[in-house]
């Protein structure tokens, strides 16, 4: 039976919403953290498990592909349960796999523990924002929206930065061993500041449509990383294609029919909410582009230890920290639209200015370029979440929180495969033979790889913004 109650209006739960917002906020960033983290330690992690680089990188692809997978199931198990429990839960599940995938036994054992990493990771993602929404009365909601915002957006981009120096001076094992001490944190604050029980729904869960949803999108992800390495015309790619798309098709006509769906589709009728959807996985894509190539040019190209390229990078979450809460009070004066765009237009400004840069580009240039890509997004993520969320009713919160976790980690996955295919397919036309590596005696073809790789990320964020421009327009009454 469904219960629905209205937090806005209990004085209890008002008193300490700030709270409630800083213990989600703070699990937030540490389970999109760990989509991140890893990659800085990838060459250490495979020389000490002695596997080759194509293998290792399944440490990330499984992380994320598990997470895009399970993040509209628990979404909606969310809404039928409660939301609070689902959050708690995965807190727990999530600090139980760090802890096993810090245990240095195989690459298997590794693999395992971030499934269940993964797993948890999805749960705390597909409640996290439904849940502030139900929290937050609608004037002060594009601030607590604009806050996880900034959270999602610094767990995404200070990875490098933060796995380099637990890497130099601790071992990479450590990346995954600080979630724990964290996590506990986030587990007491849970217990005694989150509400007891959400609103729930009580509705079914429609587990083969899960089954089909998991058997689209698990081996379209499988056909993309493995297309890298092996060709996207060899038949095992193309044969995971041909599963993915009749997966897909046939979870479409089960949602059409079913009562309770998954993924209820005539969401996507909402113009507003497809908008702000696929505005946010365009922007998270064009995101990774700068996280994936910039590190290799930095170390690389222009020689600066891993130390110092990571504090360079560092500059975009430090901006953003300043940027979101201050954009987020005005999405509450003032409402989203104008926000939205302004944000958009100086991240794609910034991603031009990345498609200049060569080796002799000062060192200003790029702490402005990055500085702008951190006040773009800063100026972004809160009126583009409060569009999405305040698009919907009460009993949709909690899987429409979870489409867009979804949309934001496929955005992660595709500028990670995006990203790398531009890079390495312009540097192999460059040089006229296969290259996938930075090599010393020709950085040109480096350089010019990345500069079709920014040209791309541009191309991504002209699309957002003209999207967004369009979906105003024939939107008038979004709120």
């Amino acid at each position: 039976m469904a219960t629905h109650i209205d937090f806005q209006q209990d004085p209890a739960v008002q008193k300490k919403r700030w709270l409630i917002l800083f213990a989600v906020g703070l699990f937030t960033f540490m389970a999109t953290l760990d989509g991140s983290i890893v990659n800085i330690a990838l060459p250490t992690m495979s020389k000490e498990l002695q596997v080759p680089t194509n293998q290792i990188t399944w440490v990330v692809s499984i992380y994320l592909m598990t997470i895009c997978t399970c993040l509209p199931l628990f979404g909606k198990i969310g809404d039928s349960v409660g939301k609070i429990k689902i959050f708690k839960l995965g807190t727990f599940i999530f600090v139980i796999g760090s802890f096993l995938c810090g245990v240095p036994h195989s690459l298997t054992t590794l693999l395992v523990g971030r499934v269940i990493q993964a797993l948890g990771a999805s749960m705390t993602m597909a409640t996290n924002i439904g849940i502030i929404t139900e929290v937050f009365p609608f004037h002060e909601r594009g601030r607590a929206l604009g806050l996880i915002g900034t959270f999602v957006s610094l767990g995404s981009i200070t990875g490098p930065g933060i796995g380099g120096v637990l890497v130099a001076n601790m071992g990479w094992s450590y990346i995954f061993w600080i979630n724990v001490p964290v996590g506990l944190l986030a587990m007491v604050l849970g217990k005694y500041i989150l509400p007891q029980d959400f609103s729930k729904s009580g509705v079914a869960i429609d587990w083969l449509g899960f089954i089909s949803f998991a058997s689209f999108l698990l081996p379209f992800f499988a056909s993309i990383f493995l297309g890298q390495e092996i060709g996207f015309l060899q038949p095992l790619i193309l044969g995971l294609l041909a599963i993915s798309v009749l997966s897909f098709v046939l979870f479409y006509y089960r949602e059409k029919r079913v009562a309770q769906p998954l993924i209820d589709f005539k969401l996507f009728n909402n113009q507003v909410l497809t908008a702000g959807l696929v505005t946010a996985m365009l922007v998270f894509a064009a995101n990774f582009f700068m996280n994936v190539v910039l590190p290799f040019f930095l170390q690389n190209a222009h020689g600066y230890d891993a130390s110092f390229a990571g504090l360079l990078m560092m500059v975009f979450p430090l901006v953003m920290v300043v940027t979101a809460p201050v954009s987020g009070y005005f999405t509450d004066k003032y409402g989203p639209r104008v926000l939205t765009i302004i944000g958009l237009a100086i991240m794609t400004l910034a991603q031009l200015s990345f498609a200049f840069i060569d080796l002799k580009t000062p060192l200003w240039w790029f702490i402005v370029s990055i500085g702008l890509l951190g006040l773009g997004n800063g100026i972004f993520q809160s009126p583009n979440n409060t569009i999405v969320m305040s698009s919907v009713s009460l009993d949709q919160l909690g899987v429409v929180g979870s489409l867009n976790g979804l949309f934001r980690n496929i955005g992660m996955v595709i500028g990670i495969a995006l990203s790398t295919t531009l890079l390495y397919g312009s540097m192999s036309h460059r040089a006229g033979y296969p290259v996938t590596t930075y090599l010393e005696d020709h950085p040109n073809y480096f350089i010019y790889g990345m500069h079709v790789v920014y040209t791309g990320a541009f191309i991504l964020c002209s699309l957002a913004m003209l999207l967004t421009i369009y979906s105003f327009k024939h939107n008038r009454h979004a709120k």
